[in-house]
């Protein structure tokens, strides 16, 4: 898993990510094009042993950073959850069908990340019809919205904003919500450029499970392999931002052109991400 240090200096990272388009039938009425995921530049914590240009703000981003110091929105409701067999996640794809069409890469990206601070570059992002997806780690992100589980207390590297927000403009509520983290746009890839967008569809996959979530916010750009605390814990990944989280044997599929609208609705996201998975399966 990802070391972390508590001495951290903050940058900016993220950026709105061009419109795509899916099809009706393919969006199977969960799937939505859109514009109005706009993401905000948000502050992260630049590891020590990395060069601050490593971590810098793309020239496109725009906008005021938020800090974990800037004021805190109440948090939002926290939705119904959604039944889901304990053996094999949710949805009607199976990991072991996933995992199957992912076996070989053809590499997206212009060489490859590192899955922690002190590691070699090895995970390179790869593209198929329809979606990317990379091996790695999974480190936990517990940041947005204040939470019993999330805050300064339980995650020394909190941060309460995500660079993606619900559609009532708040940060997203990571003990609730199944998210993943991109790394930010670089030379080494742009996620946008891949048809990537804020509230996209991904399915995550570990243990024979799968879990459907969407990309709510970014991370370091030379580093990969980061999801929400609700995404480990509906994974049998230890969810504690301080010391949980895993340290191989994760897929991230992401799916290309695909929106949730709202970008905070669960139930949106694992029915768009079993109509997009076996469109997936069919298409490779």
């Amino acid at each position: 898993m990802r070391k972390r240090t508590l001495a951290l200096a903050t940058v900016s990272g993220a950026a709105l990510l061009a419109a795509g388009s899916l099809t009706p039938a393919a969006q199977g009425g969960s799937v939505l094009r859109s514009d109005v995921f706009t993401p905000v530049p948000r502050a992260r914590p630049v590891p020590v042993n990395l060069t601050p240009a490593a971590y810098a703000r793309p020239a496109s981003d725009t906008g005021p950073a938020r800090t974990a110091s800037s004021p805190r929105p109440a948090a939002d409701p926290a939705p119904a959850a959604d039944p889901a067999p304990a053996d094999a996640g949710e949805g009607a794809v199976g990991a072991a069908e996933l995992l199957a069409k992912v076996a070989a890469c053809k590499p997206v990206s212009n060489g490859s990340y590192r899955t922690d601070e002190s590691a070699s570059p090895s995970v390179p992002v790869c593209g198929m019809n329809g979606a990317v997806f990379w091996k790695a780690d999974l480190d936990i992100d517990c940041d947005g919205q204040v939470t019993e589980a999330c805050n300064v207390d339980t995650d020394p590297w909190f941060q309460g904003d995500t660079a993606f927000h619900t559609s009532g403009d708040r940060p997203l509520n990571a003990e609730e919500l199944p998210y993943v983290v991109v790394p930010s746009r670089s030379s080494l890839w742009d996620f946008g450029s891949s048809g990537i967008k804020g509230g996209g569809v991904v399915a995550v996959v570990h243990a024979g499970k799968v879990e459907y979530a969407v990309v709510g916010d970014t991370g370091p750009a030379g580093i990969i392999g980061e999801a929400s605390y609700a995404t480990a814990e509906a994974l049998g990944i230890d969810p504690d931002p301080k010391a949980g989280g895993v340290g191989s044997g994760v897929t991230y599929i992401l799916f290309k052109d695909s929106v949730v609208s709202p970008i905070e609705s669960h139930g949106a996201a694992v029915t768009a991400g079993e109509s997009l998975a076996k469109e997936f399966l069919r298409n490779n």
